[in-house]
């Protein structure tokens, strides 16, 4: 019979002692230990993820801040504090204790304005990160599921967003709560009571501000937290995308390990990002509720616009007109289930309905289908990643991103949708255009219906136009070298500009990218094509067509021999020759 002992580690330090007490107890080390092996690859535009999350947190603790001081009440009070032009004012209590945050809470305005500019980044920060990974192509497999949490985390910083914004109950805020009102009643039958429903009577009643509280501080956040979580453990789980280039493959990832370098990297930015944050706060006002009042139903402010982030959807709303013609958009539906007749016609056509006994309902299509441009923006954002591997039949795994030129369809699709947003988010700021700059504001209007609808399909055209031309500038370069604007005369008399070869690495960048072909038609299990299989080449085509061949190795190995230039020290200091081709 043999016996073994186990040495137990013993630290020598107070900080080792209680790490290896806690380490003993809960077991972290070897979770740690994986973690920290992690690789990160290292480049700018992965950063704007990182300033979202770091937004979040800084979201967090300036909201933490405020919820001591706020009071989310609808009930009527005298304001007695120190901003002496609303002294005496009637307002509702959410308002006054907005007003003393602002002017005597130590640090109170700091704080409100570090929140609001944070929630601005924040939402800046998930599109343009939301964008990278469009063009790019980092929403492929495996990662369908993280793009759609993405999505998921965008509409849920819309949500928070727009509650927060609307706490307050100032004259501004209340005025976007007035048109979700409308919105919402402008549903055909259930609108009026989903209305009653959520303000707690007829608009503003007594309880929205203390149910988008609620919503702001407990039942958003906890959501964004939950989706923050599944998407770092998805990014865990899948490995970082990275971009192409020398010894980068789909089954590798270059970059830095999490810790010590990325976690002391990443720790400087948060306070970078921080301190960014605080310094706008400090010297730019933003929202100053004391200049909009009280809400009243009665004003509307002029020259005030929501923030950018919901501006497009009231975009939406400003560039629907009433009238196509004479076709209307306001539909009066006969209910004759209602028993009272309460129609007042409006036109020939409205005569008709009058012949049906009972009421009628009104579809207000001029407030309905301006929400249909952002269902279609959220939907088709949603789907994509199932869309493009439909169209191609692609289920690889894809580690390896997409320089955006090398993918002109899918490029352009997305500058099509900016255009098509950027354009309702223009339309926010209609009346302020046509102030500003002396024009009509039906002028304005009209340009911008216009380019609602031609727009898109301009900046598709450009954009794909402008790919294809970055491809063959790229496989030019490959194929004869970069312009070094040296001019030579050869023995015969002939002038040349020389020309530089690129190094292994910058070559790499520009020849290491597949170019997809449409997909024909494929027969089924039965050996028949079907209609939706039909539907799907044609697409395939459109989507694939118009493409440049990367340089193959016998392009390059005949252009190095028929090259005449005289060749200097390949492009890129300290580089060698490249043998690419050789």
């Amino acid at each position: 019979m043999s016996t073994s002992t186990t040495t137990e580690y013993r630290a020598s330090t107070s900080t080792g002692k209680i790490a290896n007490f806690v380490d003993t107890r809960v077991g972290l080390s070897p979770v740690v230990r994986e973690f920290g092996r992690k690789i990160f690859p290292d480049h700018w535009s992965f950063m704007f993820g990182e300033v979202a999350l770091y937004t979040f947190v800084i979201l967090l603790l300036s909201g933490t801040f405020l919820t001591f001081f706020f009071d989310p009440s609808m009930a009527h009070t005298t304001y007695e504090g120190s901003y002496r032009p609303l002294y005496g004012v009637e307002m509702s209590t959410a308002y006054a204790s907005s007003l003393d945050i602002s002017f005597d809470v130590r640090g109170g305005l700091f704080m409100r304005q570090v929140h609001h500019w944070s929630a601005l980044l924040f939402v800046a920060a998930m599109s343009v990160h939301m964008l990278r990974v469009f063009f790019t192509g980092a929403f492929r497999r495996p990662r369908e599921l993280n793009w759609v949490v993405g999505c998921v985390l965008l509409i849920l910083g819309l949500a928070a967003g727009f509650t927060g914004y609307s706490l307050p109950d100032d004259l501004l805020s209340g005025n976007g709560l007035r048109i979700i009102d409308g919105v919402i009643k402008a549903l055909p039958i259930v609108g009026s009571y989903i209305s009653f429903f959520l303000f707690g009577g007829e608009f503003p009643g007594d309880a929205i501000i203390g149910r988008l509280y609620i919503l702001h501080v407990l039942i958003v956040p906890a959501l964004i937290l939950l989706m923050v979580v599944a998407h770092l453990f998805m990014v865990v789980v899948h490995k970082h995308t990275q971009y192409p280039g020398p010894g980068r493959t789909e089954n590798n990832v270059v970059g830095y390990p999490i810790g010590p370098v990325y976690a002391a990297k990443a720790g400087g930015f948060f306070f970078i990002v921080f301190g960014i944050i605080a310094l706008i706060s400090a010297l730019f006002t933003i929202n100053p509720i004391w200049n909009y009042g009280p809400y009243d139903p009665s004003p509307v402010s002029a020259g005030t616009q929501p923030d950018w982030y919901i501006g497009w959807v009231d975009g939406a709303l400003r560039l629907m007109p009433g009238f196509l013609w004479a076709f209307p958009f306001e539909w009066q539906i006969p209910l004759p289930f209602l028993g009272e007749d309460r129609f007042t016609p409006h036109s020939e056509v409205a005569n008709v309905w009058n012949l049906f006994p009972g009421g009628t309902n009104t579809i207000v299509w001029n407030v309905l289908l301006p929400m249909l441009p952002a269902a279609i923006l959220i939907g088709t954002m949603i789907a994509w990643p199932w869309i493009e591997r439909w169209i191609s039949k692609d289920d690889r795994e894809h580690h390896i991103l997409d320089r955006p030129r090398n993918a002109p369809t899918r490029t352009a699709i997305g500058v099509a949708g900016i255009v098509w947003y950027c354009t309702m988010w223009a339309a926010a700021s209609s009346d302020l255009i046509a102030t500003h700059f002396m024009v009509s504001l039906n002028d304005v209007t009209y340009w911008l219906r216009a380019i609602f609808v031609f727009g898109p399909f301009i900046g598709f055209i450009i954009t794909k136009r402008v790919c294809l031309s970055l491809q063959r500038k790229d496989r030019e370069i490959v194929l004869h070298g970069r312009e070094a604007g040296v001019i030579e005369m050869t023995p015969d008399g002939e002038f040349r500009e020389r020309h530089e070869r690129l190094d292994d690495f910058h070559l790499y960048k520009l020849i290491g990218f597949e170019s997809r072909k449409p997909l024909p038609a494929q027969p089924g299990a039965d050996g028949k094509v079907s209609a939706g299989e039909k539907r799907r080449a044609k697409i395939s085509r459109w989507f694939y067509e118009d493409r440049v061949e990367p340089v193959t190795r016998e392009e390059l190995v005949e252009a190095k021999t028929h090259d005449h230039h005289d060749v200097p020290a390949p492009v890129g200091a300290g580089s060698s020759q490249s043998s690419i081709g050789h």
